[in-house]
């Protein structure tokens, strides 16, 4: 992967927005990673749910990032920015996934945090939401090593795998960061 497509870069992990030639191999992973992922998320397994999910990212109100080996350009995961609004409001709220052939060894919490910077700086956000199910600790302890804060509990929040699901509602702005809108990451 040439060093110019990454938006960000850290130590060990840089982000890239998803696009169309990533399709064999975000399929190949997500299809080895339905027992890590489940009960909790369903990342698209078919080319016609990863053609569904580029044409949602492709919207103003939501932004596509994976997570990288940044030498080999292996994706390790994933992070959407999913409902954003901008004007006043300027918030977006954030879902992830790790493969299974990176779980446990940190990389979504340094792609996280680059995710963050880029919201906070170049995608001009102030405020991003994750919402997480009880019972999600690995979700959970992500976003609070990240410096999210837990405000509040949603009850029948999202319809997820035939159901109405409660959630637990997670915020950061970009104050908590050190980061203004505008300011962020340097890219590259």
């Amino acid at each position: 992967m040439p060093a110019d497509a990454y938006l960000a870069r850290g130590t060990r992990v840089a982000i890239r927005h998803v696009d169309h030639a990533d399709q064999e191999e975000f399929l190949r992973l997500a299809n080895e990673s339905v027992e890590l992922h489940r009960p909790w998320l369903f990342p698209p397994t078919t080319p016609e749910a990863f053609e569904a999910f580029l044409t949602k990212l492709g919207s103003p109100a939501a932004a596509g990032f994976l997570v990288c080996e940044p030498d080999s350009g292996r994706i390790a995961g994933f992070i959407n920015i999913n409902n954003i609004v901008q004007n006043a409001f300027r918030c977006g709220a954030v879902g992830y996934g790790v493969f299974t052939h990176a779980a446990g060894r940190g990389v979504m919490s340094e792609g996280l945090g680059l995710v963050v910077g880029y919201a906070f700086g170049p995608m001009g956000l102030h405020r991003l939401e994750a919402n997480i199910q009880p019972g999600n600790e690995a979700s959970q302890r992500l976003v609070e090593r990240y410096g999210f804060r837990l405000e509040g509990y949603s009850p029948d929040f999202l319809f997820i795998n035939g159901a109405w699901r409660d959630h637990e509602r997670w915020a950061i702005t970009s104050e908590m960061v050190g980061t203004e809108p505008g300011e962020g990451p340097s890219a590259g």
